[in-house]
This record gives C-alpha cells, structure tokens and sequence, in this order.
C-alpha cells in the first residue's frame, strides 16, 4: 500500500513510499530487525511465563507481539522506547531496547524528551541488572563485597544503553550538518545564478550603450562635414557657370572636408579593428567586444575637437554660406576632455541641423564661461524663402544624441522653437572638479 501524500520520518524529512518508510531498503531493514526482536522476545517469553506463572504460549506470544512492535520505530520512536521500558522487568526486548534508543537520538524529537527517556531505560535496566545480579550471587557460592553489584550493573547498564544513545546523536548532528551544507549549497547556486543574470544584463546594457555611442559618435563626425559638403556642392552648381572662381574654392572646400570626414572615420575605425578578433579560434566573447568597443570609441575621442576649434567650425559654416555670429562670454579657460568636447558636439549638431532644416537662415552661437558651469546655446531664425533647399536626410537622432551626452554628464539640455519662428538649442554642463 502506497502513501497518498508525503509523510515525515523520525528525522523530519518528508517521506513518500510504504506507509512512513522512504525507501524500500528502510522498509525490509525495519521488518527484519522486528522479527529478530520478536524471536528473541518470544524465546525471552519463556522464561518470563514460568517466573509470571502464566503458561508457556502466553508467555511465548506475548513476546512475539512485544518484539513487533521494533517495526515502528522511525515513525513512533517514542512508542518503542516505553515499551522497551515496561518490559525490562520481564528481563526482555533487549534488542528492541537498543535499537529503539539509537532511533530516538538519531530522530528529530526534541533532546529533553531523548534525555528524559534515555535516563528512565537507564535506571529500569540498572535496576533489573541489580536484582538479577544479586540473584545470582545469592545462588551461588560467592560472597562479594558491598560494592560489587552496583559497580557491575552500573557498567552493564551502561554498556547497554550509552553506546546506542550517543552513535544516534552523532547520527543526528550529522544529518543536521550535511543538511546544512547542502542548504547552504543551494542558496550558494542561486545566489550564483542571480549573479550570472545580473552579470549577463549588466554586459547586455553595456553593449547597448557601447553601440549608442558609437553611433552617437559616427553620426557627429559624418553628419556635420557631409551636410557642408551637399551645402557648397549645392553653391556649386549654382555658379559654376556665372563664377567659375567661386566654384573653384567651393570645389576645394568640399574636397577638403570629404578628406577630413574620411580620416576621422579611418581612424575611428582603426580603432575598432585593434586587437578585436571576433571570428575563428580566437575569437573572445561578445562581453570583451563590447568592452573593446568601448575602449575605442574613448580612444578614438580622446583627441577630439575641443573648445578652442570653436571658431574653426563656426567658419565652416560661414564658407557654406550662413551668416554665423559667435558670443563668447566670461573668461575662456580649459575644461575636462569630456566636457569641451560635449560643449563642441552640441554646438557642431545644431549647426548641422540649421544646415539642414533652415537653409538661409542667421545663426547666433553663444557660449558662456560661469565659475562651476559652461553654457552654450544656438539659436537661428526663420529659414529664407529664396535660398534652396539642401534637402538633407535626416534620422531625427541629432537632439536625442545632444541629450543623451548632456545628461550623461549632470548637464540639462532645452530645445525647441521660438517665437520667431526660428529654432534653439540649449545646454548647460557642470564643470566643478572637471577642469585639467
């Protein structure tokens, strides 16, 4: 017959099988020692008939029953303790005795109630050895001391009941630690595996960013020089015929900026390269990419232009045809890296965005120098009808690239219309503890 649910053993864990037996084995272990115990208190029965004055086969079934009862003991260890007790003054179940204390250490009853009954099997078998023993001396033709029956029954008694009594409570402190460390090893795996998915959506993030900007940086670099490069080829071809001199120098501008645009994304791209395989046998892992990936693009930035190149880029524009007019306010000093180049990228894409947005129209680009901050803000007018448009591609990713680096920073970034129809950009950068 098989359980319907799961039960518990002796020890506390839970059980599923024959009745309270987890595994076969326990069960066949149980029921041969149960019949061993039987046998041996029948045969004991014998002798406790004849002392009880009862007839033999009482005697004889009386321990068979008794004997039984050892096939109980991981569910009811208790149970088979008290009986061992109670019939130790029939001089049986010895073995129902030991075995029964051993099962009641091992188990997970509480150790008050393990001492408890450990002391009462103690002192009812120190008794029975003590009556039994001075019965035979009396017998025979010996006259011991005074102390010699106690000393006796004590380590007989003793040798009966600590052996069993203290290998279950190794049993038990045992079962406890394995159980112990195998929770221990659990949680040590999940943690683990918390670990490996934090682990795996930190790198995930991280090569996202990594491609957010890369891209950011591709774009600031190609943007800007190819929109200039489709304004003058536009001026181009609109006096090629009427001044060829014109078109000479608007000739030159474009070639030199294609070659610019070019070597920057050469060596951008040469960067990348370096030291990356990512096919083969010595491929590295997609989490090394993306730190190499990062690795380049700070590397490929790190000469990049700065504040000083200002002016530099506001007179590119003026060669493509917008008037320009540049403010710089406070005194000019120099900043972190990071923050002049940010300064530049956003001053770079809000004049590629008037480029393409509003052909014609009058830029004023404002910069402001403050004791912990740097400002900037470009602001253009309303396009001119009579100027034609580059038509110019445009993704929508310059503003939400000028944010991205702004904030990233601690800086706040403002754009939109104005009331004159026009358009400005503005930001400002947190400078404290960033200066070289």
């Amino acid at each position: 017959m098989t359980a319907t649910g799961a039960h518990r053993d002796a020890a506390g864990t839970p059980v599923r099988g024959w009745w309270w037996w987890g595994r076969p084995r326990s069960a066949v272990l149980d029921i041969a020692l149960a019949v061993v115990s039987a046998l041996e208190c029948g045969l004991e029965g014998i002798g406790f008939a004849d002392t009880a004055g009862l007839p033999v086969p009482v005697g004889v079934l009386f321990g068979l029953v008794v004997g039984a009862v050892l096939v109980v003991r991981r569910k009811w260890p208790i149970t088979v303790v008290l009986v061992s007790i109670a019939v130790t003054p029939a001089e049986m179940g010895f073995l129902m005795g030991m075995v029964g204390l051993y099962t009641l250490a091992a188990s997970e009853v509480p150790r008050r109630i393990t001492a408890a009954l450990a002391g009462m099997s103690t002192v009812a078998v120190f008794l029975v050895t003590v009556v039994r023993l001075r019965q035979d001396v009396g017998s025979q033709d010996f006259d011991p001391s005074g102390w010699y029956v106690p000393v006796v029954s004590l380590f007989m008694t003793l040798g009966l009941n600590a052996p069993p009594v203290l290998f279950g409570l190794y049993i038990r402190a045992r079962r406890r630690l394995m159980e112990s460390l195998r929770e221990r090893a659990d949680s040590l795996e999940q943690e683990l595996s918390l670990l490996a998915d934090r682990a795996e959506q930190r790198a995930q993030w991280a090569r996202q960013e990594e491609r957010t900007r890369i891209a950011r940086e591709m774009h600031d670099v190609v943007a800007h020089r190819v929109s200039l490069m489709v304004v003058h080829a536009a001026a181009l071809q609109a006096v090629a015929l009427k001044d060829p001199q014109k078109a000479v120098r608007n000739a030159a501008l474009v070639g030199d900026m294609g070659r610019q645009a070019l070597t920057e994304l050469r060596e951008m791209l040469g960067v990348l390269r370096e030291g990356v395989p990512v096919v083969g046998p010595a491929a590295v892992p997609l989490a090394a990419v993306g730190r190499a990936a990062a690795a380049a693009a700070e590397a490929a930035s790190e000469d990049g232009p700065c504040l000083d190149a200002l002016e530099a880029l506001v007179e590119q524009s003026r060669l493509a045809g917008v008037v320009v007019e540049l403010a710089v306010l406070g005194e000019a000093r120099v900043y972190g890296a990071e923050v002049e180049r940010t300064a530049y990228r956003v001053v770079q894409e809000a004049l590629t965005n008037v480029h393409k947005h509003a052909a014609g129209a009058r830029v004023v680009v404002r910069l402001a120098h403050r004791e912990a901050e740097v400002a900037m803000q470009v602001e253009n007018g309303p396009s001119d009808a009579a100027v034609a448009d580059a038509q110019l591609p445009s993704g929508g990713n310059g503003l939400v690239g000028m944010r991205e680096r702004v904030t990233r920073l601690g800086g706040v970034f403002v754009s939109g219309p104005t009331d004159a129809g026009g358009f400005r950009v503005s930001a400002v950068l947190p400078v404290e503890g960033r200066a070289v």
